[in-house]
């Protein structure tokens, strides 16, 4: 079987980039679509999403039918097609200038059904099945936004990669978009406009105390100017752990109260994690980030509820069902604060950047995202998961659905769950042999 790396180098050998522009061009009053506080924190983060169909799912379908619905698409994603600009201050801006979202069509001599096999044991597979290209390589003005990717394996189906910049809007906005391209294709028709956030508002769930205010929420890095790349003092790797339906129930029947999913995984981790970790204090405490409120149809924008939770006791001693009550009773919102850190940062004289998504051990709740409604003639993918790039040391993890029937149906049983980890490449080696060990978690 080809390594990886051969794997990627072909691919990347085959590619073909071109672009897709608006249909039509976009009015004067959208030429500008200014970037909030929050999505300034997002600036060194990238979303990736990788979608597989099999070959009755795409049987037929040339790449001028998988780009032709991008056209009408783009023209409701005005800033999609944008490229960054600064002003006078120096702050940075989307200028909606439709020059357009770079698609990119690939081949593979793999079968899906080989490729999905190989990253079970190593998720680096994905990374030449979505494009990979920071702001600002070569140069910021002229680097898109989104990469949309199409690859065809020699079993005739196809894998959707998405590339996406967390600047312009959160995981939830990118499946959205693409979601809306899916539904383009079946001939659905569009929707006129699409509901502009008001990011003034803070209004979020009660449960969510501000009585956390900490500056560990984001993290200060050097200084990357017009390279939005994240400066990392380790080699970070990614793995997704498969969990069972009936093993989530097991987790769940254990605690006390009612919770979901993600608050028992994410506790689960985090006291593996604790114990790893040379140093315990460094995951006292650790960020949440998780949707509010309902999504669709939104333009792009970063409106999760980001939220701190810090422990006064041993984590890697400390029982499951503490941390998962210390998780839905004592986290605390940060948003506001976050906002203020970067409103005072791009008012004042720069000599730092910042990160969010690894500054703390971060938990991002993905229970809720639709990933499994893109469908191609009908069907849904095989296989869909969603990862960030640009993640500090301190690393992330994402829940997410494993399949289609997961979703909002019932309280206790919601179906198998995938768990995406990005963490320091010795890390995530310990975390694995924890994970099988003690709670038979591969």
């Amino acid at each position: 079987m080809v390594s990886s790396p051969e794997t990627i180098h072909c691919l990347k050998s085959s590619m073909r980039l071109s672009s897709v522009v608006p249909a039509t061009i976009t009015g004067q009053e959208h030429k500008v679509h200014e970037l909030t506080n929050m999505d300034l924190a997002m600036k060194l983060h990238y979303i990736k999403g990788v979608y597989f169909f099999k070959s009755d799912a795409v049987e037929g379908l040339t790449a001028k039918d998988l780009k032709k619905p991008m056209f009408q698409l783009l023209q409701l994603y005005f800033a999609v097609s944008g490229r960054i600009r600064r002003s006078g201050t120096g702050r940075p801006f989307i200028k909606c200038n439709d020059s357009g979202v770079r698609t990119v069509e690939a081949r593979c001599d793999d079968t899906i059904d080989e490729w999905l096999t190989r990253a079970v044991e190593d998720d680096s597979v994905f990374d030449g099945l979505a494009y990979n290209q920071a702001l600002g390589d070569p140069d910021l003005g002229f680097s898109p936004l989104v990469f949309v990717q199409f690859t065809w394996f020699k079993c005739g189906g196809m894998s959707l990669g998405l590339s996406w910049a967390n600047v312009l809007g959160d995981v939830f906005s990118a499946s959205t978009f693409i979601n809306l391209w899916g539904k383009a294709m079946a001939g659905h028709k569009q929707q006129k406009s699409l509901h502009v956030t008001d990011s003034a508002k803070s209004e979020f769930p009660v449960s969510v105390l501000p009585n956390i205010v900490s500056p560990n929420a984001v993290k200060r890095v050097d200084l990357v100017g017009d390279l939005w790349l994240t400066p990392n003092n380790s080699k970070m790797k990614t793995h997704t752990f498969y969990v069972h339906g009936e093993k989530i129930n097991h987790f769940l029947s254990d605690q006390n109260s009612k919770v979901s999913a993600f608050e028992v995984l994410s506790a689960i981790i985090w006291k593996s994690l604790s114990k790893i970790k040379e140093n315990a204090n460094e995951t006292r405490m650790v960020t949440l980030c998780q949707k509010f409120g309902e999504r669709k149809f939104e333009f792009p924008s970063n409106e999760m509820v980001w939220s701190t939770v810090e422990a006064d006791f041993w984590v890697a001693e400390a029982e499951v069902s503490e941390l998962v009550e210390l998780i839905l009773k004592k986290r605390g919102d940060v948003n506001s604060m976050i906002e203020t850190i970067m409103g005072n940062h791009e008012t004042g004289e720069k000599s730092s950047d910042f990160i969010t998504y690894g500054a703390n051990l971060t938990f991002v709740n993905l229970e809720e995202i639709e990933i499994y409604e893109l469908e191609l003639k009908g069907q849904k993918p095989v296989y869909a998961n969603y990862s960030i790039n640009g993640v500090g040391d301190e690393g992330v993890v994402l829940v997410l659905p494993a399949g289609p029937k997961c979703g909002k149906d019932g309280d206790d049983v919601k179906g198998d769950r995938t768990v995406t980890v990005v963490l320091p490449e010795n890390q995530l080696a310990q975390l694995k042999v924890e994970l099988q060990k003690n709670w038979d978690i591969v």
